[in-house]
């Protein structure tokens, strides 16, 4: 089985750039139509989709207002190799347009994460399944 897990875009290339910068993954340019780009990595295929997906998924009546901005109904999770990369994710999501909403922070779980948002407020974390040298696990929540 792959994953392919799609945005609904305003500006898919912009999205599309905006990820590639971040995770490094080169475009699925056998995937690229008028309304949908995509990255390709590892088997996962990460798309943008352009507002008329919407009336093509029979979706129509659930598209967003542009000016507002989406709830949180689901989120990525970009795993990477070590914490150091966490934090470099995290300038340069925020030296791409996006927003840090979340600073890394050591998990319960153990692992260093941050949550972050993209230029058009979609919300994903960036993890790494380590912790920084002398930095503890949080507490297990009650």
């Amino acid at each position: 089985m792959t994953l392919w897990f799609n945005l609904l875009c305003r500006d898919v290339e912009a999205q599309m750039a905006f990820y590639a910068r971040l995770l490094g993954w080169p475009e699925a340019v056998h995937s690229r139509s008028p309304i949908y780009r995509a990255l390709e990595n590892d088997g996962v295929q990460f798309g943008f989709n352009a507002a008329p997906a919407y009336a093509l998924l029979g979706l129509a009546d659930r598209s967003p207002e542009a000016a507002t901005t989406p709830p949180v109904t689901a989120y990525a999770t970009f795993m990477v190799d070590t914490p150091e990369a966490v934090d470099t994710a995290v300038r340069e999501a925020a030296n791409g347009g996006g927003r840090v909403l979340k600073a890394p922070y050591a998990t319960y779980y153990g692992q260093w994460q941050a949550v972050l948002s993209d230029p058009e407020q979609h919300v994903f974390r960036v993890s790494a399944a380590s912790l920084p040298p002398g930095v503890a696990p949080a507490p297990r929540p009650a």
